[in-house]
């Protein structure tokens, strides 16, 4: 049985590599078709680039974008709204239309915290996409964003509060709040090890992000036994659609 197709759609570029990495590269070396759309940032943007330099890595197609502006970088996306700022039903059409051109088996993006940091663009990257994986399966919803559409599963990249306690140090500055949930909420665990050499060049390839000492370049400036630690395993609590396909439809394991 062939591996089933994967869309991540996260808020920003390298949140892919860092969040789903592993599951990516997995699905890919597995044969299935993989793909990722970027709410934020614009397709000429020097990040975009990047992007797709992480993509190639991770075998996952060419960035597909919103075109959104970075709530911190309005310089993001000149002349576009803030991604936060934008009338939901627009985001959330323009996310429909990508479901229904990829027909992804499983969607994955950020879980209703926005991962470990909170941040908002994460947050609301997340209500989106419910609402789109939502939509798109539904024919009176976007008819001119193409045939309808349902993925089988939805699932939300995340941290238990087990690996928060050892990991959060690293990635998530001093004295900043720490989002994490139950240990007993995560619904698949996966081992991300055997594609780890993928993942993290994945997160290097975002090269601006790796200068200017975000998360990238933090992790590039640890001892190789810590970043194996940090970016070896990733978490997921699956969210179903309405789907009673979702049953039958399982990331790569």
């Amino acid at each position: 049985m062939p591996a089933p197709s994967l869309l991540a759609v996260f808020a920003h570029p390298d949140d892919e590599s860092l969040s789903a990495g592993g599951v990516l590269a997995r699905h890919a070396a597995a044969g299935a078709r993989t793909a990722v759309v970027t709410a934020t940032w614009a397709e000429n943007s020097h990040r975009a680039k990047e992007l797709a330099d992480a993509l190639r890595i991770l075998g996952a197609g060419k960035p597909r974008m919103l075109g959104y502006a970075d709530a911190h970088a309005p310089q993001s996306a000149p002349g576009s709204v803030r991604l936060c700022d934008a009338p939901l039903d627009e985001p959330v059409w323009r996310l429909v239309r990508h479901i229904r051109e990829f027909r992804p088996d499983i969607v994955v993006t950020h879980d209703a915290y926005g991962g470990l940091t909170g941040h908002p663009d994460h947050v609301h990257t997340h209500r989106v996409t419910v609402l789109a994986v939502q939509a798109a399966g539904l024919d009176q919803f976007y008819p001119d964003a193409g045939a309808p559409w349902q993925p089988s599963a939805l699932y939300l990249a995340t941290h238990p509060h087990s690996a928060a306690r050892a990991l959060g140090g690293q990635l998530v500055r001093e004295g900043r709040t720490m989002y994490s949930v139950p240990d007993e909420w995560i619904t698949a665990t996966i081992d991300a090890s055997p594609w780890l050499e993928q993942k993290l060049g994945a997160v290097l390839a975002h090269r601006s992000e790796v200068e200017r000492g975000a998360l990238p370049g933090r992790i590039a400036g640890l001892p190789s036994a810590v970043r194996e630690r940090l970016l070896s395993t990733e978490w997921y609590i699956r969210h179903n659609p309405a789907s009673t396909a979702a049953a039958q439809t399982e990331l790569t394991a």
